[in-house]
């Protein structure tokens, strides 16, 4: 059988995973900050303090105060209403975090809430491969979080804090490789330590491995942003900017190759994303079948829409980073496997999922849909269905012979 031959026989027998109870449970769970009791108690300490300034109203300093605490009550009461809905800032540490990209004073406020215990800050030392303590950070059960620092100013990325979750017995067993998963974070404002704090990969990893759902896997959240958050740029090769997906393919994909034990190869090697990061998997996974055999992709899309503008107007780029396009006359060199995992709550997610599943199936490739009833185009659904993504490359994974 060639090569191809045997790599169909296993991009067909990828399935969507049936998980234990206790897994899916874990990964639908709000974290401390995303309850609905917080917003609710604002909401209603903010009616409270306006019932209060009616009942006084002729005092005119209580009138002062009192607005503006029902202000800044009815302001944090939004904030957090949107975060239960979103599901961006499960827990402290993330708060934490996501102050510290602030200026002045929140950023300090960043720093005292920061235990350090979950995510590493970057290694200044971007010669050499991160070890436990710069640049490292140690998670629960052994798991070892680094933090590979690749700028690469040749494709116009100035900046690349990578981080690379490591399971359990890494250190203990130097002959063992492993395959890797890349995930893309979403965009604008997005970045890598977004999987480690809303997306919950370092925990639902260990779940998995400790269920023994999975083999242990390396998994790399990927910086994309190009040193600016803000811009939506789509994980692309921008014209007359940042190569975002040369800066993938070619820079971080060999760096995490030869900095760690992986398997180097396409059938050991899976790439995934949300929202903006899942479109930026599906358009790299599609350019590059030679490097990735599996696509894990949450909350997908397939064309650019208001995005379209970072293309500059040039047609040909845009149509070929248009999968919506592409995708029902391309030529596949290699089969793939490719999971895309939606919340029925966002139908239009669901509808895309079902376009591009059904033009792989017109390419011959497997594809499979996986729903959440009742979740939307938010970081629950990411988080929810993780479990199901990092299981469906395991079979991928199990499936393809060993390599080196």
């Amino acid at each position: 059988m060639d090569g191809y031959g045997l790599a169909s026989v296993i991009h067909r027998a990828a399935t969507d995973p049936v998980l234990p109870g206790n897994i899916t449970a874990r990964a639908r769970d709000l974290g401390p900050l995303e309850s609905p009791l917080i917003w609710l108690g604002l909401a209603s300490a903010a009616v409270a303090v306006l019932a209060l300034v009616v009942a006084l109203w002729y005092r005119r300093r209580v009138r002062r105060w009192g607005f503006a605490t029902f202000g800044v009550l009815l302001l944090l009461a939004a904030v957090t209403a949107v975060n239960s809905y979103v599901g961006y800032v499960r827990t402290p540490d993330d708060l934490a975090r996501l102050l510290q990209r602030g200026p002045g004073v929140v950023n300090v406020a960043g720093h005292l809430l920061d235990d350090g215990k979950e995510a590493p800050e970057p290694s200044s030392d971007s010669a050499s491969a991160p070890r436990a303590g710069k640049g490292a950070g140690t998670a629960a059960a052994g798991q070892r979080i680094d933090v590979v620092d690749l700028p690469d100013p040749a494709h116009g990325v100035p900046s690349g804090s990578n981080y690379v979750i490591l399971p359990p017995g890494y250190d203990a067993d130097p002959a063992r490789r492993y395959p890797v998963v890349y995930l893309i974070h979403g965009y604008p404002f997005g970045g890598p330590r977004d999987w480690l704090t809303s997306g919950d990969a370092p925990g639902t990893l260990l779940a998995l491995q400790q269920s023994n759902v999975i083999a242990p896997m390396i998994v790399v959240s990927v910086d994309l942003t190009a040193g600016n958050p803000s811009t939506d740029w789509e994980c692309l090769d921008v014209p007359g900017g940042p190569q975002l997906e040369t800066y993938l393919a070619k820079t971080v994909v060999p760096a995490v190759d030869h900095r760690y034990r992986t398997f180097a190869d396409r059938t050991h090697r899976a790439l995934g994303g949300m929202s903006g990061g899942g479109f930026g998997a599906l358009n790299i996974g599609l350019h590059h079948v030679d490097e990735f055999a599996t696509l894990v992709i949450a909350l997908p899309y397939d064309d650019l829409n208001d995005s379209v503008g970072i293309l500059g107007g040039n047609q040909a780029a845009i149509a070929a980073n248009t999968p919506r396009r592409y995708l029902p006359t391309m030529k596949f060199s290699a089969p793939i496997s490719v999971m895309l995992a939606v919340g029925t709550g966002a139908p239009t997610d669901v509808t895309t999922a079902r376009r591009i599943a059904g033009a792989l199936h017109a390419r011959g490739q497997n594809a499979v849909v996986h729903a959440e009833r009742g979740f939307n185009h938010t970081w629950h659904t990411a988080r929810a269905t993780l479990p199901y993504l990092l299981a469906f490359a395991d079979q991928t994974f199990r499936e393809s012979p060993a390599a080196s």
